[in-house]
């Protein structure tokens, strides 16, 4: 399938097409340089608007040139063939009997899947701020907090994170929502 743009992306901010071997502008910080990011700017403006919402410390904009049409179309193809080979299932060794792993998936695609298994025991790390609950109490009551607060307090977010993360298998869901504390 070809298809054909008049323009290489739009722009990360006001969706304007940036054109073919134009300038364009992209953050110089790391996070919005990623391949799966890709913040793209058509001016210093559009780009001078992204930085409050991502609250970059100390950042400046870089201007690069887009590509010309075919060098894009070679880079599409480039990801596509590696998009490919990612999924391509891999050759067993073992001569026409397909591996343990193949079989075993093939057989598990409609079950969900079982949550994994740990050798270490779970973390008892203290799950709380302390100063902020600390604070908190103060500016609420005027009284002081004692230090084992901070592990009971863990102890009952471990048990609503226990049955948020039920919820969420129950759903067949693998991140956790706000609804899941519900």
């Amino acid at each position: 399938m070809s298809e054909t743009h008049a323009h290489w992306r739009r722009c990360s901010s006001c969706k304007e097409p940036i054109g073919f071997e134009t300038p364009y502008w992209v953050c110089n910080v790391s996070t919005c340089n990623r391949k799966r990011t890709g913040l793209v700017f058509c001016s210093v403006s559009c780009w001078d608007a992204h930085v409050p919402l991502l609250r970059h410390r100390e950042s400046w904009a870089e201007e690069r040139r887009s590509p010309t049409p075919a060098q894009w179309a070679a880079e599409q193809a480039a990801d596509r063939e590696k998009a490919t080979r990612r999924s391509a299932p891999k050759p067993s060794r073992g001569g026409s009997r397909p591996s343990p792993r193949t079989a075993q998936s093939a057989a598990q695609t409609s079950a969900p899947r079982p949550a994994p298994q740990r050798r270490d025991p779970l973390p008892r790390d203290v799950l709380i701020v302390a100063s902020k609950l600390k604070s908190y109490v103060r500016a609420r009551s005027g009284m002081n907090t004692s230090d084992r607060v901070m592990d009971a307090l863990s102890d009952r977010v471990r048990a609503l994170c226990d049955e948020a993360i039920r919820k969420a298998e129950r759903a067949e869901r693998r991140t956790l929502l706000d609804r899941d504390f519900d």
